[in-house]
């Protein structure tokens, strides 16, 4: 799977274990018991993301992190990628930061690592690469991509969309993260509390601490210092990437945003048949 571009060694693991299970909003819209197996304008959600990691060609072994691997050949595509090699199965455990130690401690030579979740439908080639590519590029220990509002809400106007509002405007992640090395694993118990921070602003306190807390809430840095100093409370370095993709921090949490990324699958469809 890896070609030139490739760092050797350079692993994704894509977390689409279910928290909670059939009880799932997005879930319940199609009777499934996990949200990433919905199909969304004609494709499983899973299956879309993990298609996007292959087309990129940056990834020399690919990873889903679910319960079973019962459940990821109900699929067929993912069952052929299984059986062709171009992706495997590994067992999540617990919360997200478990389930991301589980996998570094049973996968071999695991770093660096690629982490991003089942639920981004409209991620493409494009924003992974460029990612993984800024990620090898960097030297900090740990790699955050960030999209903001003003982007964002050039293709999507809609009400609802949280964002951080920091001295520098306002930020939403984009589930793409990267771990260089074996000190970036102190950075994962920031996802111990289910991470989804958006405004939930004790959930922020708790991962980040007191003063990141503070700062955030007077909104008296940027996004990159802020980054910066939450990193130093774990006693990492962090790299924040900014990338200018309107659909970057867009999951699907809910059927409302389960509509809204249907829609813009649907419109990017079309737009893609029209010059063909």
């Amino acid at each position: 799977m890896a070609d030139s571009q490739t760092e050797p060694g350079i692993l994704a693991l894509v977390m689409a274990a279910s928290r909670k299970g059939p009880a799932d909003s997005v879930a319940q819209l199609q009777g499934l018991s996990h949200k990433c197996f919905v199909t969304i304008d004609g494709m499983v959600m899973l299956e879309r993301v993990v298609g996007v990691l292959i087309e990129t060609g940056r990834f020399d072994r690919i990873f889903v992190s679910i319960e079973t691997e019962a459940s990821l050949r109900t699929v067929p595509q993912l069952a052929a990628w299984m059986d062709e090699g171009k992706m495997a199965f590994v067992e999540s455990s617990g919360n997200i930061a478990d389930s991301i130690l589980s996998a570094v401690n049973v996968i071999d030579n695991p770093l660096p690592l690629f982490i991003t979740t089942g639920d981004n439908a409209l991620h493409t080639a494009e924003i992974v690469s460029e990612f993984v590519d800024q990620f090898r590029a960097g030297s900090g220990d740990v790699a955050v991509s960030f999209t903001g509002r003003d982007v964002v809400l050039k293709e999507f106007p809609e009400p609802g969309l949280a964002f951080h509002e920091l001295k520098d405007g306002g930020w939403s992640a984009c589930n793409l993260y990267g771990l260089r090395n074996e000190n970036a694993l102190n950075a994962v118990k920031v996802f111990e509390g289910g991470g989804q921070f958006g405004k939930r602003h004790m959930r922020i306190l708790k991962a980040f601490g007191i003063m990141p807390f503070i700062l955030y809430k007077l909104k008296a840095v940027g996004v990159h210092a802020l980054m910066a100093r939450i990193g130093r409370g774990l006693g990492v370095t962090v790299d924040s990437i900014i990338q200018d993709y309107s659909w970057g921090p867009i999951d699907v949490d809910n059927p409302a945003s389960f509509k809204l990324t249907e829609d813009a699958l649907i419109r990017r469809r079309q737009a893609a048949e029209k010059q063909s």
